[in-house]
């Protein structure tokens, strides 16, 4: 096996035996599994590091001649009666999704070394984290169909126990519902495997975007873009399909909510860029209207439902909903520069989401209370809490200089480039969601950290300083929201070629 080909394997095992370690341990060891789960962690985060010296360096303006260049590749025979095969790879596309997910992993591992929601079993929760990462990574490397749906599946029960056992009060049912509407994405996602796999004869997503071949008919393609692009909508989650994500997000235990906001929902966008995009071109360049109707659909209703919450963590939820829209918006316009906002809108999207569910679960434990009414004056008696609040906050509304920007920016460009009176009039209106999205979070800092302190705030005088867990998983995401903003290329970079190989898949 080559170096590359083992840093691949490396991804998926050493979580995978992280969580048995972590689970496999006695009661009465839970802080040295929950220590040895986050060194399992923090080895795949330094494996998913460890492929930066071997990224190829493409001279600016060419293209790899396939929509899918892997740098690194693995396919054997995984059920050669069905004509299965274990296909994995990674490329500029998948590669910084890999490298958020084993850091934001990583991340909340470390976190719950320090703090631990109710019932305590915090080896059990370690071992979750760590299976979820498992099959999010499994996501972003599986070049097979077949494989693709498994991992996607991998994810569904480990994130229903993480809600149902840590989370909140109301944590059943917005596991139930977290289960039910994935269990529809799911489904809608097997019929659209099964359909193409039949068609063409072949899961090999390298064979069924490569730009030579057309091998399914336009009809056929339209079928399997509508039930591809549904499940990922579910996962996404796009409007109106969103209504499981606030539930699931104010329910669950910070953790949770961090990996469900940084990861997961990332695993319904690369879907419909890698697979949907990829696998029906024509059917997308067909469908791109509505699904830019209704990205933009998104990124109003979400920010308006914004201006109207009065729950922390029900408000960062319903952000996501319209940061979404954004990254799904670029997708929609099907250039280069919409797929590039959609990309860097992700990893954006993930890094500032994460440390807001982190702030917000930080307060939460604080106060016991995420109702804005009662967390005003949080900057008389935690400042540097609520400073890391007001530095997420601005990050998210799209400050620039911030990871938030070039996303959203990007995106309404993109709407702009394609021209038209639809793509103009979209891009006007997601230039106002932006400006919507500046007023929610505004009227969030004017609410939490300014005026008179109220008695919740009042009792942080000595629990307002941040915690050594707080300082441990809060400080890189700090920093990677400066430098992302700062230095975009280190998400543009490496995404840019198979970009444009993806762009020119559309236009042959």
């Amino acid at each position: 096996m080559s170096a590359g080909q083992t840093l691949l394997l490396a991804l998926l095992i050493l979580p995978a035996i992280g969580a048995l370690f972590a689970a496999g341990m006695p009661a009465r060891l839970d802080r040295a599994a929950r220590i040895g789960g986050t060194a399992f962690a923090a080895a795949t985060f330094g494996v998913a590091l460890a492929f930066l010296p071997g990224a190829p360096a493409v001279p600016a303006g060419t293209a790899p001649a396939a929509a899918i260049a892997p740098w690194a590749e693995i396919d054997v025979p995984w059920a050669p009666d069905l004509s299965l095969r274990f296909h994995l790879g990674v490329d500029g596309i998948s590669y910084p999704l890999v490298v958020l997910t084993a850091a934001l992993t990583m991340l909340c591992c470390a976190y719950c070394l320090w703090r631990v929601p109710d019932p305590g079993r915090g080896r059990l929760l370690v071992a979750l984290l760590l299976v979820l990462e498992v099959g999010i990574i499994g996501v972003f490397l599986s070049l097979d169909l077949v494989l693709f749906f498994v991992f996607f599946e991998v994810v569904l029960l480990p994130m229903y126990a993480v809600i149902a056992v840590w989370g909140g009060a109301d944590r059943r049912r917005a596991a139930r519902k977290f289960v039910l509407y994935t269990l529809l994405g799911s489904v809608l996602l097997l019929v659209g495997v099964f359909t193409v796999v039949s068609a063409t004869g072949t899961a090999d997503l390298v064979a069924l975007t490569d730009p030579a071949t057309r091998p399914m008919s336009s009809g056929l393609q339209l079928f399997a873009f509508v039930l591809l692009a549904a499940a990922f909508a579910v996962k996404s989650p796009l409007w109106p399909l969103h209504t499981w994500l606030p539930a699931a997000h104010t329910e669950a235990p910070t953790v949770g909510s961090v990996v469900l906001a940084g990861v997961l929902l990332k695993m319904g966008t690369y879907g419909l860029l890698r697979v949907a995009v990829g696998v029906a071109p024509d059917a997308a360049a067909r469908s791109a209207p509505v699904l830019g109707i209704l990205a933009t659909a998104a990124i109003i209703v979400g920010g308006l439902v914004c201006l109207a919450q009065t729950e922390l963590k029900r408000l960062i939820a319903y952000s996501s909903v319209g940061h979404m829209g954004f990254v799904l918006l670029g997708v929609a316009t099907l250039t280069t520069t919409g797929f590039q906002a959609a990309l860097i809108g992700n990893i954006a999207h993930g890094v500032v989401t994460g440390l807001l569910f982190f702030v917000a679960g930080g307060i939460k434990d604080r106060a016991h209370t995420g109702d804005l009414a009662q967390l005003g004056g949080l900057r008389e008696t935690a400042p540097a809490l609520s400073g890391v609040l007001a530095f997420a906050a601005i990050a998210s509304l799209g400050l620039p200089g911030l990871a938030g920007f070039w996303g959203e920016s990007f995106a309404v460009v993109a709407a702009f480039e394609r021209g038209g009176p639809l793509w103009t009039t979209l891009g006007v209106l997601a230039a106002a969601g932006a400006a919507l999205a500046a007023a929610y979070f505004l009227r969030l800092l004017r609410r939490v950290t300014h005026g008179a302190a109220t008695p919740p705030v009042t009792a942080l005088t000595t629990a307002g300083r941040l915690r050594p867990g707080e300082l441990v998983a809060w400080s890189p995401l700090i920093a990677l929201t400066l430098a992302v903003g700062v230095v975009p290329d280190l998400v543009l970079g490496y995404s840019a070629d198979p970009v444009a190989a993806l762009a020119e898949v559309i236009t042959r």
